[in-house]
């Protein structure tokens, strides 16, 4: 389980790299969930995120590993 803190940083992060890692690294069911999240609104971004905590912080963490890898190819 994740802790608040997490959750905290984690409400509050862009959904762009935490999705496209769920689209490129994810099962078939995380892939569309990372289609889901990348697609939702407010409401529906946190339904996700408080649905499966730990497996979006999960790809959250992935996330910034990505964009990391992206910004050193630039």
């Amino acid at each position: 389980m994740i802790t608040p803190e997490q959750t905290q940083e984690l409400h509050a992060s862009e959904m762009y790299w935490t999705a496209r890692a769920m689209q490129e690294q994810g099962s078939r069911f995380y892939r569309a969930l990372g289609d889901a999240l990348h697609a939702a609104d407010a409401a529906n971004r946190r339904l996700i995120l408080d649905t499966w905590p730990d497996a979006c912080w999960d790809f959250y963490r992935r996330g910034l590993r990505l964009r990391a890898a992206e910004e050193g190819k630039g």
